[in-house]
This record gives structure tokens, C-alpha cells and sequence, in this order.
């Protein structure tokens, strides 16, 4: 799979996960750490079941799943830093690489959308 955005998917979801493994192993932090791995490792694996999707609709929707649980992790990475578990620094990283696959997902979702009518 080429696509530039399963691409940075991907290696957003590396970071998601040494991100909890630093969460787990050095702050103890185990409730929202999980929220953010499972919402962080989903939107890749969204956007490879989009790519195998029947149809429009099936990719557009897979595709919107995606762009959603990339909010989700922006709003856990968001909350992670206002609770002292994330320096600012790493947020600050992590969460632009979040921020910029959403952009690209929302622009797909958009674009998907007006070829479905």
C-alpha cells in the first residue's frame, strides 16, 4: 500500500505506540494510554480496509472512521499534556503528525463524498 496518507498513518501509529509504552512504563498512566493506542493504531488500519474497499460508499466510510479516530487521538493527546503525563515538547511533535493526517483524511472524506452523489 503506497497511499502518502496510509504511509504517515502508520508511522503516527509507531510513535502512538512507543508513546504508550513510555506512558505505561514511565508514568504509570494505563486509562487514557490505552484509549490513545487503540484510537491511535485504528486510523491506519481504517484507511487499509478503505483501500479494500467494494465500493465508494465502503471506501468513504472507512475512510471517515479513519479521519474520527484521529480526532479521538488529538483530543487524548490534548488531554495527556493538560494531565502532566505528556511533556509539551513530545505533544507538541506527536500531535502536528496527528493533526496532519486528519487534514488529509478530512480533505479524502470531502472529496470521496462528492464523488458519491
Amino acid at each position: 500500500m503506497n497511499s502518502i496518507v496510509y504511509e504517515k498513518a502508520y508511522k503516527l501509529a509507531i510513535r502512538i505506540v512507543n508513546a504508550y509504552k513510555y506512558l505505561t512504563q514511565e508514568k504509570k498512566e494505563f486509562i487514557l494510554s490505552k484509549q490513545l493506542l487503540r484510537s491511535g493504531t485504528s486510523i491506519g488500519a481504517n484507511i487499509a480496509e478503505a483501500n479494500g474497499g467494494i465500493s465508494q460508499a465502503d471506501f468513504s466510510g472507512k475512510m471517515s472512521i479513519a479521519y474520527k479516530e484521529c480526532l479521538e487521538t488529538k483530543y487524548l493527546l490534548s488531554l495527556l499534556k493538560d494531565t502532566d503525563y505528556l511533556e509539551n515538547k513530545a505533544f507538541e511533535s506527536v500531535y502536528e503528525d496527528a493533526d496532519e493526517v486528519a487534514k488529509m483524511l478530512f480533505s479524502i472524506v470531502k472529496t470521496s463524498r462528492k464523488t458519491d452523489n
